[in-house]
Formats: structure tokens, sequence, C-alpha cells
């Protein structure tokens, strides 16, 4: 009998802990709103996250009513640092978006991105957040289980890139350099974008930019080709609940590299439960990945015959 009671116990213990290890993570979280307008509520939010001891790096309008606030801590950057591509992460998207007359403050979920980049599940920055924008519930996705999102393990489907599948934007001779071209790049505005923000990671010749995509490479807002933030959200963020907090895209410099994470994943990762076709499917932007890869060449200072 003691041998039954040991072993149901070692199963219960063994399912238990697989239990612990299948959580299921979404893309967002939605906090509280204060009130007031999309302005109003975007100060209260940076006040919010400074006094939770992050620091505030950009702000970005896509498009009218909508805001995303960019931050990072010292959780953040040593994560970032310890991992390849883990610069990727380092910033923390916050956006603060009208919907029918009412303004939704969400976040991406510090878990869901930090185990895709594998930076681990960032529970100290989560806290933060929470403390200083509530977490009423998460979004975004019926749930990924955590270790489908691994680095090397998440994709669309088959043939999508991983996340080691970076981007080469152009490589330079040296750390100063590509710096140096990225910063010029973006305050002309190269390839229709917009600098959000610039992170550098302490101790290496790493640098990571926000960028946004207002106008284009391709043919501009509004026309023909989905390749500005505001036509691929127009398609895809479709749901009651918005994931503005997408934006913007990051452009890393890694000594003479320019490198971002390929758009296919990206997007798929932040809209993962997508289907292909349909009025809100991937084939609806099927132009954007090549649209931002253009834009962001631009940047990286890679002028491509289009």
């Amino acid at each position: 009998m003691k041998k039954i009671v040991s072993v149901l116990a070692l199963l219960l213990s063994l399912f238990g802990s697989a239990a612990v290890q299948a959580e299921v993570l979404k893309p967002y979280i939605m906090g509280n709103t204060p009130p007031g307008s999309v302005k109003q509520v975007a100060e209260s939010v940076k006040n919010a996250l400074k006094a939770q001891g992050f620091d505030l790096v950009g702000t970005y309008e896509p498009f009218a009513g909508a805001m995303v606030i960019c931050a990072t801590n010292p959780e953040l950057k040593a994560a970032a640092a310890k991992v390849e591509n883990g610069g990727f992460g380092v910033a923390q998207r916050v956006s603060v978006t009208e919907v029918n007359g009412k303004i939704q403050v969400a976040y991406a979920n510090p878990a869901y991105i930090g185990t895709a980049y594998g930076l681990g599940k960032l529970e100290g920055v989560s806290a933060k957040l929470k403390a200083a924008l509530g977490a009423r519930e998460s979004f975004g996705s019926v749930g990924l289980d955590e270790e489908r999102l691994k680095p090397g393990v998440y994709r669309y489907a088959f043939m999508m890139p991983y996340f080691h599948d970076v981007d080469l934007l152009k490589e330079h001779p040296d750390y100063k350099t590509a710096v140096d071209t990225v910063e010029k790049n973006l305050a002309a505005g190269a390839g229709g974008t917009v600098k959000v923000y610039r992170v550098d990671l302490p101790g290496k010749e790493v640098s990571v930019f926000g960028v946004g995509i207002p106008k284009g490479a391709v043919d501009g807002p509004d026309k023909g080709d989905k390749d500005t933030d505001k036509e691929i959200l127009g398609v895809v963020d479709h749901q009651e609940l918005k994931h503005t907090a997408y934006l913007p895209y990051e452009v890393m410099v890694v000594g003479g590299k320019v490198i971002a994470l390929r758009a296919r994943y990206r997007i798929a990762l932040h809209f993962p439960d997508t289907k292909m076709a349909g009025a809100h499917g991937f084939t609806k932007i099927m132009s954007a990945p090549w649209g931002i890869l253009v834009a962001l060449e631009r940047v990286a200072g890679f002028q491509r015959n289009i």
C-alpha cells in the first residue's frame, strides 16, 4: 500500500511539474486606463513608468489616436546583454490607443517576448509594469506554450524563419561607422522611417534603435503595397483589443553589422493566431516583409533598387 501511495505521489508531482512548465503565454497585457485624452493618458503612463524605475527612451505616434512609449531598465539591459541577439528585447513597448472613443493602455508581455528572445521570463519587469500600469488581462492570442516560443523552436509555419534567422541589412568597417550611419539616415528619414529610440548595451559594441515606418520606402502610405505601420496594422490588428505595442521595429548594430529580425518572424510572433488567408490574413500583407526590409536597409545604409 505504501508503494502504491508513493507511486501516486510521484505521478502527481511529475504532472504538477509539467503543468508549471507548460505555462501558456499571450503577447500583450491590457493595463488600467486613467482618465483623459491619448496625450494625457500617455503622460500618466510615462510618470508611472518612471516611478517604477524605468528609463523612458522614446515615444512614437504611428497614426492619429495612437501612441507608443518605449522604456528600459537595468533588468532588461542585463538580460539583453547575456544572449545572442538579445538586444532586440531591450526596450519595453507600451501603447495608448483610442478605440471607439475609449482609451486602451496595453503593453508587450515581458514573459512572452522574453521567452521568445531567450531573455527568460523577466519576472521583475512584469512586476514593475503591473505596479505601474496594472494587468487586467493578457490578450493577442489563444496562447502559446512557453516551450514552443523559445528561440529555434517558434516559427509560424514550415519554411518560416526562426528568431536567429536575422536579416543582415548592411556591414560596415566598424561599430562607430555603423552607428553613425544609422543615426544619420534616421535623422534624414531614409526609407520613410523615423527614429523612436536608441539604447546602448553597457560594455558592448551593441546599439539598438527603435524604428517607426510612417511613410515607407516602396510606395508610401495608403497606396497599393502594405509597407507602413498604419497599413499593416490596419489589416491584421482588427480585434477589439489593439496590438499597437507591436511597434516600433528594432534595428541592432553589433560591431560593424546592422541587423534586424525578419519581418515574417516578428509579425507572426506578435499576431500568432492570424490566419494565412481571409480579410485579415497574412496574404493581405504579403508585401509587408519586403517593404519593411527595404526601409530598414536604407536606415542601415544599403540602397536597393526597387
